[in-house]
């Protein structure tokens, strides 16, 4: 992307990348249409609600409808403020950081004083969705400049000492197969919500799942008209959920019950309990409710802890109960008085050894060793007295 051609950022121009934006006339799969998959839509509404969450992780086993689910949000996201409709941009495991960032053009200052901002994905994606399929395969690098982007809403491109800001505020989907290998924490947690998919095995459900497909392969545009009543109810409800969530606010209480969630799941940092107090905002906006409530943050609080949840398998147990000094005494005084003594004649040295008292936790009792008198070294003859 060192094109001297590049355009300001308001009106991204038509290279290599284009092609990454999905075709606007392509039918696509509705998402009142999903079947069978409650928590990925609702976390996929809520992410859509409000960007600001950070975006959601999608995993589970191919075929489970993942990249299928992500396209058919792009339908429920308001129109850009240009009333176009808003875009779904696919990141390619391929792309490079300056195609995901933009560069500057710097040599357009030399050239006529202009300094020009070629626009990256990040850019292209602003008011839409960004799909990152095989998001456990991306360099690290590329996944760190992205989410930072997600959670912010603001992309800085830098070149040559120079930098440059503009807003990049959207729904950043991602998906992954756990059998490619898994994401590291440090970046699982940059998500904002997550949703683990398993492949169905219940048979009517497989049914059903099965003949949506087909009815859709068979007759696209049937489908979208068949749903076109549900998809519009939820384009308007997206709508005014985004224009309510500045009027809701938290309450103490739903801060300290988020905060004691997060607690209970041994997260690290503080990243879980915003993610759960937005996206709990997020709910009740979308219910058209006044107010938060634990209620909500128990709603949302799996798809916030389940990526982040720490290991209990180490946890020590609790300390045992402190006794009185005089009764501790007591008790060790009998226990020794009636405990048996070892028989030298008969014991082993490994029984006496067992048997030793113990001192210093992890201190070994000394064992008998015997000796046994060099007589010669490397074929040397032992030194006489």
């Amino acid at each position: 992307m060192t094109s001297n051609s590049a355009e300001p950022i308001a009106g991204p121009t038509a290279d290599s990348n284009a092609c990454l934006v999905e075709p606007a006339t392509r039918a696509t799969f509705p998402f009142s249409a999903l079947v069978g998959q409650p928590l990925l839509q609702r976390a996929l509404l809520l992410a859509a609600i409000d960007p600001g969450i950070g975006g959601v992780l999608i995993s589970g086993p191919r075929g489970t409808a993942k990249s299928t689910a992500a396209r058919a949000l792009a339908a429920l996201v308001p129109p850009t403020p240009a009333a176009l409709p808003a875009p779904f941009i696919t990141l390619p495991l391929s792309a490079t950081v300056e195609q995901l960032v933009g560069t500057l053009n710097v040599e357009d200052v030399l050239r006529d004083g202009r300094l020009r901002l070629a626009p990256g994905l990040l850019a292209r994606a602003h008011h839409g969705v960004l799909y990152v399929d095989e998001v456990n395969l991306l360099p690290d690098a590329l996944i760190d400049a992205l989410l930072d982007v997600a959670a912010s809403g603001v992309n800085t491109v830098e070149r040559d000492g120079i930098s440059r800001q503009h807003a990049a505020r959207f729904v950043l989907v991602g998906t992954m197969n756990p059998e490619e290998g898994e994401l590291r924490p440090q970046l699982l947690d940059r998500f904002g919500l997550s949703v683990s998919l398993a492949n169905p095995t219940d048979a009517a459900l497989r049914t059903a799942i099965v003949r949506a497909r087909l009815g859709f392969d068979e007759n696209p545009h049937g489908l979208v008209e068949q749903h076109a009543g549900e998809q519009a109810r939820l384009v308007d409800a997206v709508a005014t959920a985004r224009a309510a969530l500045p009027r809701l606010a938290w309450s103490d209480a739903v801060l300290h019950h988020a905060a004691a969630c997060a607690l209970a799941a041994g997260v690290d940092g503080m990243r879980a309990d915003l993610v759960m107090l937005r996206a709990a905002r997020a709910l009740a906006a979308f219910e058209s409710r006044d107010e938060v409530t634990t209620l909500d943050v128990d709603a949302v609080a799996e798809l916030a802890l389940a990526h982040r949840r720490g290991d209990k398998a180490h946890a020590l147990p609790p300390p045992p109960a402190s006794r009185a000094p005089s009764e501790q005494k007591a008790q060790d005084r009998h226990a020794a008085s009636t405990a048996p003594g070892p028989d030298p004649e008969r014991a082993s040295p490994d029984a006496l050894a067992a048997e030793a008292p113990i001192g210093d936790w992890g201190a070994l009792p000394p064992r008998p060793e015997t000796t046994t008198r060099v007589t010669g070294v490397g074929g040397w003859p032992s030194k006489k007295a």
